[in-house]
Formats: C-alpha cells, sequence, structure tokens
C-alpha cells in the first residue's frame, strides 16, 4: 500500500488493519501535504516505511525514515524510488512498483499566478526545465495540481505536463473543495492522449 502525501480523512483504521507492506510517502512540509500524524501509525505496525521530502523535519531517527533531495534514488522493498524537484517546496516522486510507474507531482507546477511579468517568466521557466527533466520517463499514473486558485491559469502546469510526458491516467489533485475543476479540466483535455479522471465530491475512491 501506497500512501501520498496525506493529511487528512479516515486512513488509520485502513493501514493498522491492513496485511500488505505499507509506504507512506511526503513531498514536502508544507499541512496541507504532511500531517506528523502519520509518524504516529507505525506504533501498530512497525515495519512501516516513511518516504520524505528533505525540508520535513522530524523528531524520530528511526531507519524506517527515509529521505530524499531531487535527483536521489532509493531502492525500498519492491519498489524503485527517484526524487524530482519542486516549483515550490520538497521534492516529487516517481515510483516504480513492480510493472507500474506511477508520478506525484508534491507542489510541482507551473504556478502561473498574476504577478510581475518577471516573476511569471521564472515561473514558467523553473517549471518547463523540470518537466525536461522528467521527460523520458514512463509514467502510467500521475497525481498533478489542478488549482483553481490559479482562475484561468488552474490548468496550464497539467496541459504541459500531459503534452510534454503524456501518462497513461492523468488523476487531478490539489484542489481543495473544489473537485468539480475536474469535470472542467477533463472536457477541456477530452482529445488528449492521457486518460483524465475526475471527482464529484471529497472522499471519493477510485478502483483502476
Amino acid at each position: 500500500m501506497l500512501i501520498f502525501d496525506y493529511y487528512q480523512g479516515p486512513v488509520e483504521s485502513l493501514v493498522r488493519e491492513s496485511p500488505k507492506n505499507i509506504f507512506i510517502f511526503s513531498s514536502h512540509s508544507h499541512p496541507d501535504h504532511f500531517n506528523p500524524v502519520i509518524l504516529e501509525w507505525q506504533k501498530n505496525k512497525p515495519d512501516i516505511q516513511y518516504i520524505f521530502g528533505y525540508d520535513i523535519n522530524v523528531p524520530q531517527k528511526n531507519k524506517n525514515i527515509n529521505f530524499l533531495s531531487p535527483y536521489e534514488k532509493l531502492e525500498i522493498g519492491n519498489l524503485k524510488i527517484k526524487a524530482y524537484n519542486s516549483t515550490d517546496l520538497g521534492i516529487s516522486f516517481l515510483v516504480q512498483d513492480e510493472e507500474i510507474r506511477l508520478f506525484h507531482a508534491g507542489d510541482l507546477n507551473w504556478w502561473y499566478w498574476i504577478d510581475t511579468p518577471a516573476e511569471m517568466m521564472k515561473a514558467e521557466k523553473d517549471f518547463k526545465e523540470e518537466v525536461q527533466k522528467i521527460k523520458g520517463e514512463t509514467i502510467d499514473i500521475a497525481f498533478f495540481p489542478v488549482d483553481p486558485r490559479l482562475e484561468e491559469n488552474y490548468s496550464a502546469g497539467a496541459e504541459y505536463f500531459i503534452q510534454e510526458l503524456a501518462p497513461r491516467i492523468f488523476i487531478p489533485m490539489h484542489f481543495a473543495d473544489s473537485p468539480e475543476i475536474t469535470n472542467k479540466f477533463e472536457d477541456k483535455m477530452k482529445n488528449c492522449p492521457s486518460q483524465i479522471l475526475k471527482f464529484s465530491q471529497v472522499g471519493q475512491e477510485l478502483i483502476l
């Protein structure tokens, strides 16, 4: 079982009762990506493994807590993990689990805020340069921000990511309490090479 950037929701009982090996990923320390409660889960599952971005500070220095900086690699259990950079804080993850390759962006995005021309140009440059570093990797499932706070630019990063990397399945995230934005995005991208998944409510489960 792989859990990425948990910060809220009824997951603890699922973790406690799961017979599977459990890997908890946190890309960075922002509170909507990292909740320290995840460290409590090891009390009931001492073999749990944590993979954290380099900026996360935790009091424990246990062997099951692993830290990654951009472009570092880690093999743990049956997983092959490579960290990429973020355009905000922390890292993003490329994870191979047997034959499936997952990409979780964390806060990697084209943060296309309406700002000064120089800052907008830098945001575009930083994001596109990082995507080019990822280009060439096969991605079966990608989790990537589609953030309505960016208003008309909400999908700029996602569109470029799909254009350059063509993940087989694209799962929008980072839309907070506005799952309806995923319907808008799916319609906009209906002719793209990726299958776009959408959500209708908070806490929805998708089976692939």
